[in-house]
């Protein structure tokens, strides 16, 4: 979930209320359905579907694995969610489970693993690699874009998954250093690290592109 952050680096009071209240509001979905109201698991299904899906969809590069895996993973949450007990936000805890269905899934099939652009295109992502882009002329992007889309997913087939995750999480969902540690299970520390090598090794493999 994205913040809005002035130049400072420090969170904006309206984002962090705005954040709390989304919490609090699913925080109330949540009870109603561990109270056996059924239906109410159906506006979480509706708020959170489209944002899993393309959690998973960035780590499958495939539609209907990813749409599979989306409904089997919103299953594995209805069923397990009177183990929610708050301690985190519930879409931390949802997403939590879309990655290890999504990792298990890859690990299960050994998928080639490959990286979309898609999101990052219709969202306007500032990522670095289309900011260089963004600088060349308007009639050279599409060409480079294409050969660049090939680029990038032989660069993230050599990322592991547990790198590639943390790509996706913080580059394409903007969720910030501690969200993507609650989700993944590890310190925030080593989600930096993880993503200072993934940096790495991308910028290694396209350095033709960026520089």
């Amino acid at each position: 979930m994205s913040l809005t952050k002035p130049v400072d680096g420090t969170v904006s009071l309206e984002s962090d209320t705005a954040q709390q209240s989304a919490a609090d509001a699913d925080r109330i979905l949540v009870e109603r359905v561990q109270n056996g109201d059924v239906a109410a698991f159906d506006n979480l299904v509706r708020k959170y579907r489209e944002r899993l899906y393309g959690i998973i969809y960035n780590l499958t590069s495939n539609r209907e694995d990813a749409a599979d895996l989306t409904q089997e993973a919103f299953i594995k949450a209805f069923s397990s969610i009177n183990r929610f007990r708050g301690n985190s936000a519930f879409f931390t805890w949802l997403y939590r489970i879309g990655v290890n269905t999504a990792l298990s899934h890859l690990k299960r099939n050994r998928l080639r693993r490959f990286f979309s652009l898609d999101h990052i295109q219709e969202e306007g992502s500032n990522a670095q690699v289309l900011e260089t882009l963004a600088a060349k002329h308007k009639s050279e992007k599409g060409a480079l874009l294409s050969e660049l889309q090939e680029k990038l997913n032989e660069a993230m087939q050599k990322l592991s998954p547990k790198h590639r995750t943390v790509v996706v999480l913080f580059e394409i969902e903007g969720l910030s250093h501690q969200e993507i540690a609650d989700i993944v299970g590890c310190s925030v520390g080593t989600v930096r690290s993880r993503l200072h090598y993934a940096k790495q090794q991308l910028q290694a493999d396209l350095k033709h592109f960026i520089d």
